[in-house]
């Protein structure tokens, strides 16, 4: 079975069903793990997708957007200091100021850069939410097109529907089928089968390979700046500066997560059932290693994500949470 075990001492306290999709550059299911064919919400791990209209529509060369801050557009950000100032950087450069962001306030992952926040008596602000690079993209997108900014994260917005075009274009699932809810951060999100999903980054990785402009840059900027698509002690940041830069994994909440892997055009999707986070990053080490693209001194560098510990109130470790996965081959 699939999945991920919670071991406190010598016995499994809890189990985290996991299912996996693996397809290659050509769109075609190779290897899969639970169903395939399991809906779920992207949530933020098609931020990459998200992003690729920026290159395609000529908004980064129109506000000269740097690498940085295309990989911020991809990012679940942290809060850290680099963040909020590289998305108040990229507002300038369009003209507007952070009260233009339509995403919640909440305070920053990044547990020393909340903490400073709350010592100088600042509240959380929109600059803060993770996705505000992702938002700071899609004004950019609004502000190059001509169309308002004001309302840019509703569905009916031109913002959003130029989104879900692209989502269907990398996907090759027809809008009509697409069920489209409302995310975290208040912008439009897409539930598609995990093999969908796959498909559409196996597709962005073997279009990258090929030097296609679009992916090829979105998917440098995130190899080369992965402090900016994540942050400070965060699996999609480190998992990149790990394998420099081959494999690029972006993280979306309820337990999903999608990777590109250009050098071999692949790509994967993975849902924790439950929606479960602390078992998403065990299981995608697990799928990496299944796949062999993983090292021994790779993996040895990320162990601590790949089998995390679980500690008391006293600091002492007292468990640890473990994945096994099984992947089964499809035929050609």
């Amino acid at each position: 079975m699939n999945r991920v075990e919670v071991w406190r001492g010598p016995a499994v306290e809890s189990e985290h069903r996991i299912h996996v999709a693996v397809c290659d550059g050509a769109g075609v299911l190779r290897a899969s793990a639970g169903s395939a064919d399991r809906v779920v919400f992207a949530r933020s791990a098609v931020k990459p997708i998200q992003a690729l209209p920026l290159i395609a529509d000529g908004v980064a060369n129109r506000y000269a957007l740097t690498d940085r801050e295309l990989a911020l557009c991809c990012a679940s950000h942290s809060g850290e200091a680099c963040h909020v100032a590289g998305v108040r950087g990229l507002l300038r450069k369009v003209g507007v100021d952070e009260s233009a962001l339509a995403c919640g306030a909440h305070a920053p992952f990044h547990a020393t850069s909340a903490r400073q926040l709350q010592e100088s008596g600042q509240p959380p602000a929109r600059i803060h939410n993770n996705c505000s690079g992702k938002h700071a993209g899609m004004i950019a997108l609004a502000s190059a097109q001509g169309w308002p900014v004001a309302g840019y994260h509703e569905l009916r917005h031109p913002v959003q529907q130029r989104m879900l075009r692209e989502v269907c274009a990398w996907t090759g699932v027809s809008a009509d089928d697409v069920l489209t809810a409302v995310d975290g951060c208040g912008v439009a999100t897409f539930a598609l089968t995990l093999e969908s999903l796959a498909r559409a980054f196996s597709a962005l990785a073997a279009s990258a390979r090929r030097g296609d402009a679009g992916p090829q840059r979105i998917l440098a900027a995130m190899a080369k700046h992965p402090e900016y698509v994540g942050g400070s002690g965060r699996l999609c940041t480190e998992l990149s500066r790990a394998v420099q830069g081959r494999i690029l994994a972006k993280t979306g909440a309820e337990g999903v997560y999608c990777v590109a892997v250009p050098g071999a055009e692949l790509g994967i999707a993975l849902k924790v059932e439950d929606g479960a986070t602390r078992a998403s990053e065990p299981a995608l080490l697990a799928v990496l290693r299944a796949l062999a693209l993983l090292s021994d001194d790779e993996m040895a560098a990320l162990a601590s994500f790949a089998e995390p510990s679980i500690t008391n109130t006293r600091g002492e470790r007292v468990g640890r949470i473990r994945a096994t996965v099984t992947l089964e081959p499809r035929p050609s």
